[in-house]
């Protein structure tokens, strides 16, 4: 949508930089708020890393990189994000540093018609809303790792949701960065992760109770159910510390036992061991 063409990202982990890279590859101009220099710098070799994937792929040219690299700015000062027409939150799964994010984001965005979104996986978007006081141009935007890739975004009207807002979202997401999307109340989990969310957790159980590997429990899924990946890869990919911290909201809101965390995946978070991004968690990777 024409309107949409500033493109503010707050957080540079790897789900960030993801929607970072997207914007960027759809030509739209993108601050990254990080909260140090060496955020900064770790954010643009994640960014330039993937880029340069995608050219060895031939998903974009080397052309392409270079453009996308230069839509890009890595910032620490807030107020550089005061003319973005939408700002999309991708930190920590922790409502109180997402409250305390968008609390700030309202002081320095001063675009009226800007859309706030937030990219949690687990927590209700209407309790980040008392955040701002511009609550009716809020909404959810949940993207999936990689978000460069993966096609689907849920979009998460809350209760004070102005209905323009929610439609200028949604072209956006669908018009602008090509993407499917779902909408769905709000709720913890939305729809993806809480059918997901237990899938993954029984997989874990599975190991930690020596019932079978977790080699041989993705080969099953992958093997018997078609599925492209099996669980325990899949939340190696998520991000272990992800999923503690999902599964543990998704416990807290309903209460259902099939939401507690595994004591395995405690113990392997505990030890730093949190999937892809650190090399190791139920599987290794090169990183």
């Amino acid at each position: 949508m024409e309107d949409i063409r500033k493109v503010g990202v707050v957080g540079c982990g790897v789900m960030g930089v993801g929607i970072v890279e997207l914007c960027a590859r759809h030509d739209l101009e993108v601050r990254v708020l990080v909260r140090s220099e060496v955020s900064a710098t770790t954010g643009q070799s994640i960014l330039t890393k993937s880029l340069d994937r995608a050219v060895r792929k031939e998903k974009i040219t080397a052309t392409e990189r270079e453009a996308a690299l230069d839509r890009v700015r890595f910032v620490t000062d807030i107020s550089v994000l005061a003319d973005r027409d939408v700002v999309i939150e991708s930190v920590k799964e922790d409502e109180a540093i997402k409250v305390a994010l968008f609390r700030e984001l309202d002081d320095a965005v001063t675009n009226p018609d800007v859309i706030f979104t937030s990219n949690t996986s687990s927590l209700p978007v209407g309790k980040l809303v008392r955040a701002t006081s511009r609550p009716s141009q809020m909404v959810g935007t949940h993207f999936f790792n990689p978000a460069q890739s993966l096609p689907l975004v849920e979009l998460v009207d809350t209760l004070m949701t102005d209905e323009e807002v929610s439609l200028r979202a949604e072209r956006f997401l669908a018009d602008v960065l090509g993407k499917q999307v779902i909408r769905t109340r709000d709720r913890p989990g939305f729809m993806v992760n809480a059918l997901l969310v237990p899938y993954l957790l029984s997989a874990m159980r599975m190991v930690d109770e020596g019932f079978a590997s977790a080699e041989d429990i993705d080969r099953a899924m992958v093997l018997g159910c078609n599925y492209p990946m099996g669980p325990l890869a899949l939340s190696d990919m998520i991000g272990l510390d992800t999923m503690v911290e999902v599964a543990e909201a998704l416990h807290r809101e309903f209460k259902d036992p099939q939401f507690i965390v595994p004591s395995l995946l405690s113990r392997m978070v505990e030890a730093g061991m949190l999937g892809r991004k650190t090399g190791i968690g139920f599987h290794r990777y090169d990183i």
